[in-house]
């Protein structure tokens, strides 16, 4: 009799501290997975840090000599033709009836007028919405005009150096560098991909954005414009001798908001002056014949037929393509969405972990003190990390 209640006394003991063996295990396998996660994650930056410094040492011109172009796949898709849709709608002013327009300027004078408007962003930079109006100007002059860096260079001093970078003659991308000096700042160096379509109606269309390029490694001397957002429509001006280019532009130079906000209010007009009188000058000097680089005016793409709004006769909107629109939008935010609300990888293997341990220690027995406490932290973790994810999930569908 005393022998049986020996063995039942060291029977519990035993489960017992089999139980404490494996909360014990559990919480140590939890606690090592995070701190080796961490660590390398440490390691990584800190090696990526370490080669773009190593980059930064290195001289441009030997830099490139060792990096090798995009591949073609890859800069057909730097800039896609769904830009272009995007650009068109806010040239049209779709989708903007909650946002709030601010009037930045409107003058004008025989030869020209210029209006800026702008809106605050809460996911990015200043939005600027812009008509310039040339007299005595062809659409297609002002477009050979303003895409003509090596001219800009002569009448806008803030531009120190501009060059080619690579072309894709196939989807008409181009990709350029340039660097800009403004007065008692850090020169600003901008790696900008474009593009150009035209339209039936002989519109043409730009949109640029910010890209990373192998020929282009950052440097120390220049901040890199990381943010940068612009297009423009060039079309005529109905029953009359001149052309509008109507222009959407956000870029984040790191500067202050206000005060790039006010030396742009302060300053525009004069750089548009200066602009309308590079323009007589580049129509008087001949300079409408490109040279025989390639550039992505020698490879302008087609508007696709989807995106012409308006009609030939009416000039409204066609319910098909109106369908078409709402349905390309649609779209578009569905796919923010399925992106936005992805769990990442790292929070499925953390849950998954918590909720292992939080199995086995329910299957090892109901008595343990320890196993009480073990399954309280681990239920807890795994509520509170699944509740977070939740929130995340549905404040990105809003």
């Amino acid at each position: 009799m005393w022998g049986e209640e020996f063995w039942r006394e060291n029977n519990k003991m035993d489960r017992g501290s089999l139980m404490w063996t494996w909360t014990f295990a559990v919480i140590l396998f939890i606690f090592t997975f995070n701190f080796l996660r961490f660590r390398f994650r440490f390691v990584y930056f800190s090696f990526r840090n370490q080669k773009r410094t190593q980059s930064d040492s290195v001289p441009n011109c030997a830099t490139a000599s060792l990096s090798s172009p995009l591949s073609q796949h890859r800069i057909s898709e730097i800039i896609s033709d769904l830009d272009l849709k995007n650009l068109i709608d806010d040239l049209d002013d779709k989708f903007h009836d909650n946002v709030i327009w601010e009037n930045v300027i409107d003058k004008r004078n025989n030869r020209l007028s210029y209006k800026a408007n702008c809106c605050k962003q809460t996911d990015g930079p200043l939005k600027y919405l812009s008509v310039t109006t040339f007299e005595n100007c062809s659409v297609e002059l002002l477009m050979k005009y303003y895409m003509d860096n090596d001219y800009r260079k002569l009448w806008d001093k803030t531009v120190v150096e501009h060059e080619q970078l690579q072309v894709d003659q196939a989807s008409g991308t181009e990709i350029g560098r340039t660097i800009k000096k403004f007065p008692f700042l850090t020169p600003r160096e901008y790696v900008l991909a474009w593009r150009v379509w035209k339209g039936k109606d002989g519109s043409l269309y730009c949109f640029s954005k910010e890209c990373e390029h192998p020929l282009a490694p950052r440097q120390k001397r220049y901040i890199r414009v990381m943010v940068f957002r612009s297009g423009w429509r060039i079309r005529k001006v109905p029953g009359r001798n001149a052309c509008e280019i109507k222009m959407v532009h956000q870029e984040d130079a790191g500067l202050n908001v206000e005060l790039a906000k006010l030396a742009f209010a302060k300053g525009i007009w004069s750089y548009v002056c200066k602009m309308d009188d590079a323009l007589r000058k580049y129509s008087v000097n001949n300079r409408l014949q490109l040279n025989s680089a390639v550039s992505a005016i020698t490879s302008i793409q087609k508007v696709p037929p989807e995106f012409e709004i308006f009609n030939d006769m009416t000039g409204t909107v066609s319910p098909e393509n109106s369908m078409l629109s709402a349905v390309c939008s649609l779209g578009t935010r569905e796919s923010n969405v399925r992106k936005l609300s992805r769990m990442p990888s790292n929070e499925l293997i953390r849950n998954g972990l918590i909720f292992v341990g939080g199995v086995i220690c329910l299957s090892r027995g109901r008595s343990s003190l320890g196993a009480k406490v073990a399954m309280a932290y681990i239920l807890s973790k795994f509520m509170k990390r699944g509740t977070s994810s939740n929130q995340r999930t549905q404040g990105s569908v809003r």
